[in-house]
C-alpha cells in the first residue's frame, strides 16, 4: 500500500522533491543539444524512435548519469523525512537505521557507527565508479569548442 509509514509513499516523497532539480537539469542540457542533428537525422530517413535512440540518447549518458547518481545519493543519504515516516524497525532507511547506534543518551557507540557507515558508503562508490566515464565525458565535451 501507499501511505505514510511505508516506503512506497517515502519514495512518492522523495519523487516530488528531486523532480525539479532533475529536470533543471535535463533541459539545461537538452537546449545545448544541437536541433541540427534532429534534422539531419530526418534526411537520412530515421523514425523519430531511431533518434531518439541513437542519437539524443548517447550524447544525454552524461546528465542521465549525473541526474541518477544525485538522486540516488539524495535519498539513500536522507534522513529527516524517512524518521519522520517510517515508524516499523523493518522499513526504516540506512541513515535511520544507523541512528540506533547513536541515540541514547550517554550511550554512543562511535565504533559500530563508524563501521555501519563505512559499510553504507560501498553502494555509493559503487555505483559512482560504474558511472564515472559517463560524468568527466559530459564534463569535458562540453569545454571545448569543435
Amino acid at each position: 500500500s501507499i501511505g505514510l509509514g511505508t516506503q512506497a509513499g517515502l519514495l512518492l516523497i522523495y519523487l516530488g522533491g528531486a523532480m525539479g532539480v532533475n529536470i533543471w537539469l535535463l533541459k539545461g542540457f537538452v537546449d545545448s543539444i544541437p536541433k541540427e542533428l534532429d534534422e539531419a537525422a530526418k534526411i537520412d530517413g530515421a523514425s523519430a524512435v531511431q533518434t531518439y535512440w541513437l542519437i539524443f540518447m548517447p550524447l544525454a549518458a552524461p546528465v542521465l548519469a549525473v541526474v541518477s547518481l544525485l538522486s540516488f545519493i539524495g535519498t539513500f543519504n536522507e534522513f529527516i523525512l524517512a524518521r519522520l515516516f517510517l515508524v516499523n524497525m523493518e522499513t526504516r532507511t540506512v541513515a535511520v537505521g544507523l541512528q540506533q547506534f547513536i541515540g541514547g543518551q550517554y550511550s554512543e557507540n562511535w565504533g559500530p557507527f563508524a563501521a555501519g557507515s563505512i559499510i553504507a558508503s560501498v553502494p555509493i562508490v559503487i555505483i559512482f565508479l560504474s558511472l564515472q566515464k559517463y560524468i568527466i565525458n559530459g564534463l569535458t565535451a562540453g569545454s571545448v569548442k569543435g
